[in-house]
């Protein structure tokens, strides 16, 4: 019955009103004729409810007469009706029709690529490397290869621990970790001696395994040796150790910058333009005319690519170009002034730098007037455990 109901509808039906005194004998003749007649509902003694294909239409209002009965039409429902109702908008139906198809063709490409990083860890050129290796927008899904993709960026890249890549859509989820940058391990076996890792002066010097090479207030620099690996006995003589200890230096951090009195300076004046490019893949259709009515400008681009659903985009995204409106401005400092602003920018520059705020020890600043700038230096110094194992080569 179901199936009929469907049928009938895809080929249209009619929703009919009946009145009169011989509706049972209608009801027998439609049966008989093998007229299908469905959701019939009687609402009085001598009025029916009823439902019947198009293609039977003629013959029911036959067994009506028949029968001395009116039909009346109340509903029309169907595909046929649907098309008839919708047919002066053709135009509208056959860009549907285009759509879909186009949508169709577009899900067994890829449109975007999403670069998800662990732990908020950054990896430079990562999308181009991507790219380069076979994934990028465009591409058909079943020419991807995505392990030989992995392995091409692993043997590229040295500092990827994992990575893995989901195709989901017309969106591939490009999933990396960052791999630790660890020094060389030395096993406790072998004969290594302790350099420095930076240029500092030595505060403390503790060599618990090795002869030590250096005492408190040495200099030094990379690579100077700090402890060496090896001890002299006097009965023992010379022998080879994996050389220990705890080394403290002042370390120097410095920072430079040039102050002119007389300068020019770029600031926001808070004006703003923006412009609107619609993006089919690499084709673009600008939707504005000329360039920014502004002299001086930065520009900022985004672009918003359309998606049906979470992971399924589409070739078409919506560029946003926004350009705010700078000016020039003159400044002229007095001496002090510029010294103290160039100060004050380093030593925020090496404070950024210092994770370790209360490891500084002492600061220096030192100032060379020049004709119309001052050279502006600020030294940090800062107390750290330096040096690094190096292995004795025989």
């Amino acid at each position: 019955m179901i199936i009929k109901i469907l049928i009938g509808y895809i080929f249209g039906y009619l929703g009919l009103t009946i009145e009169g005194y011989y509706i049972e004998r209608f009801i027998n003749m439609c049966r008989n004729n093998k007229i299908m007649i469905w959701h019939l509902k009687r609402c009085k003694d001598v009025q029916l409810d009823f439902r019947v294909g198009i293609r039977d239409f003629k013959e029911v209002c036959k067994i009506a007469k028949k029968t001395r009965c009116k039909v009346k039409i109340k509903t029309k429902r169907g595909l046929p009706f649907l098309i008839h109702r919708y047919q002066k908008r053709k135009i509208f139906f056959i860009l549907l029709f285009v759509i879909i198809i186009l949508t169709i063709i577009s899900s067994n490409f890829v449109w975007n690529v999403e670069i998800t990083e662990e732990n908020g860890q950054e990896l430079e050129n990562i999308l181009k490397d991507v790219e380069e290796a076979g994934l990028k927008t465009g591409e058909w899904k079943a020419k991807i290869n995505t392990k030989e993709i992995i392995n091409k960026i692993r043997l590229q890249r040295k500092d990827i621990a994992w990575m893995g890549i989901e195709l989901k859509g017309t969106n591939a989820i490009v999933r990396v970790v960052k791999a630790d940058e660890k020094p060389e391990i030395i096993n406790d076996e072998e004969y290594c001696s302790i350099i420095s890792d930076k240029v500092g002066s030595i505060t403390k010097i503790n060599a618990q395994t090795g002869t030590a090479n250096v005492k408190v207030g040495d200099t030094v620099n990379v690579g100077d040796t700090l402890i060496n690996g090896w001890m002299e006995g006097k009965y023992t003589g010379i022998r080879y150790v994996h050389a220990k200890g705890e080394i403290q230096a002042k370390v120097w951090y410095t920072k430079y910058k040039n102050m002119p009195y007389n300068t020019t300076e770029t600031k926001e004046t808070g004006n703003i333009e923006n412009q609107y490019t619609i993006k089919f893949n690499n084709f673009k259709i600008n939707l504005h005319k000329g360039v920014s009515k502004f002299e001086i400008y930065d520009t900022i681009e985004m672009e918003n690519k359309m998606k049906l659903f979470s992971d399924f985009y589409l070739p078409i995204s919506i560029l946003k170009t926004t350009y705010k409106e700078l000016e020039k401005e003159q400044k002229i400092y007095e001496k002090e002034e510029a010294k103290d602003l160039g100060i004050q920018q380093l030593q925020e520059e090496l404070e950024k730098e210092i994770e370790n705020k209360e490891s500084i020890v002492g600061k220096n600043i030192n100032t060379y007037e020049k004709d119309g700038s001052i050279d502006v230096y600020v030294t940090y110094e800062v107390l750290e455990n330096i040096g690094t194992n190096e292995k004795i080569v025989f």
